[in-house]
């Protein structure tokens, strides 16, 4: 790997992996767990590249079935959890939407040398994802290469290709064919003080909170919860806006993950990983609801849960879709800080992530009283 400009063998690379799973395994059994946390760690592990949600939809299936009152799949691939409320006078249709898919890759071209030319699924550093591995939906897996420097390649995915050991283009199209997507490969770690890090994060830890907060909910609440895991959300927010049409929601929640500011980066802002839970102002895609912007962080001080608010000049969550849906849509946006996201090695704080779930459950419980 290269650091700042500093080469690493492999070997020191090695040495640095197994040193870090001893130390942080050391760290877990001296701190506190998070409930749950072997499901977060299958979510981000699992394949989901925009546009093939399908195995992650599948174990968020099998989580709900037993906590949900309804669920479905709609023509998007969208997974639509319901929990029905009480018969509150002032009851209304929650829609929270988290999203399902991660950002990857999509064969464009087999060479004739065998290797593989790729276009972006999502947005993607090219420098990210330079000589690291990436897997295919088969299991088939491969190496990132650049024809030329990366330096030359200006962050351009086009230079870029994949070598799955293939002799020629007869040898590849054993294993590969045109439009087959393929992912980071990046494995579930913990650092210290309570940090991880993972591919996918974005968003498994969103799908991971509603999740938790299904469980949690008993259907004593006043309102009917939207519990909607939606696709493609990378390619341009597709899947939430028609989610949001056919449930007719009267506030929208986006839950996803947010940019850290706290770490040297190209970004600027007042996000902080393990300062707690973000509640979202404003980004450029949407400007939340004064109102829902209250209700959380009221939510917050009677439930003792961390927060911090969040205002971000790049980037965009389902939040804008919802808000745009049918005749318009009061939103909000939940989120977790983190590092390096849209790579294999995002980072955030498990104590932030439990926040955002309990944030979930008090939302969902809060008796809104306007009309």
């Amino acid at each position: 790997m290269i650091i700042k400009g500093v080469s690493v063998s492999k070997t020191e690379s090695a040495t640095a992996r197994v040193c870090l799973k001893i130390h942080s395994g050391r760290k877990r059994r001296e701190g506190k767990h998070m409930r749950n946390e072997a499901l977060l760690e299958e979510l981000t592990q699992a394949f989901g590249v925009a546009g093939f949600e399908g195995e992650v939809r599948e174990i968020i299936r099998r989580e709900a079935q037993p906590y949900a009152d309804e669920i479905r799949e709609d023509a998007m691939g969208n997974l639509i959890v319901l929990k029905k409320g009480t018969d509150s006078p002032n009851k209304k249709r929650i829609m929270f939407a988290a999203h399902m898919d991660e950002i990857g890759f999509m064969v464009k071209k087999i060479l004739s040398d065998g290797t593989l030319l790729i276009c972006n699924l999502g947005w993607n550093w090219a420098g990210s994802v330079y000589n690291e591995r990436v897997r295919f939906r088969n299991g088939v897996t491969g190496v990132v290469g650049c024809r030329g420097s990366i330096e030359d390649a200006k962050n351009d995915v086009k230079k870029l290709f994949v070598d799955i050991g293939a002799k020629d283009a007869e040898d590849a199209k054993k294993y590969v064919r045109l439009g087959d997507p393929c992912g980071y490969m990046g494995p579930y770690l913990h650092m210290q003080n309570d940090l991880i890090c993972s591919k996918s994060l974005d968003n498994r830890i969103g799908c991971w909170q509603l999740l938790e907060a299904l469980r949690d909910n008993d259907g004593s609440g006043p309102n009917d919860v939207y519990y909607v895991f939606t696709v493609q959300e990378e390619l341009g927010c597709r899947g939430s806006g028609p989610a949001a049409e056919a449930i007719r929601p009267d506030i929208g929640v986006a839950v996803d993950i947010t940019p850290a500011h706290d770490y040297p980066c190209d970004l600027e802002g007042s996000n902080e990983v393990g300062k707690g839970v973000a509640v979202k102002v404003c980004d450029p895609s949407v400007v939340c609801d004064e109102r829902i912007v209250s209700t959380m962080e009221t939510c917050c001080r009677q439930m003792e849960i961390p927060y911090q608010l969040e205002v971000i000049d790049q980037g965009g969550t389902d939040a804008s879709s919802m808000n745009l849906s049918h005749y318009g849509v009061r939103v909000g946006g939940i989120a977790v800080a983190t590092r390096y996201p849209h790579c294999q090695s995002c980072v955030a704080s498990l104590k932030d992530i439990e926040a955002g779930a309990r944030l979930c459950t008090a939302f969902a419980k809060h008796e809104f009283i306007w009309g």
